[in-house]
């Protein structure tokens, strides 16, 4: 899970209906990136960056907790 993506947010108050109008892609899409059922494009990440968290390092914003894989 992109837990610290989830933690800014919810700290921004951008629910993810608003975050996937920003991305173009449905809430569904955005749940599938931030529980890493499908991959966060280069493309989203850098827009996600720019526009809505230019403060935060990229690094921090799209690391992975590890829980994505445990069960498959």
């Amino acid at each position: 899970m992109l837990a610290n993506l989830k933690k800014v947010l919810d700290g921004k108050g951008i629910s993810l209906r608003a975050y996937a109008a920003v991305l173009g892609v449905s809430e569904k899409s955005v749940w599938n990136k931030i529980n890493e059922e499908t991959v966060l494009t280069y493309p989203e990440a850098v827009k996600t960056k720019k526009e809505l968290f230019p403060e935060y390092d990229p690094d921090y914003l799209f690391a992975s907790d590890g829980n994505a894989w445990e069960e498959r």
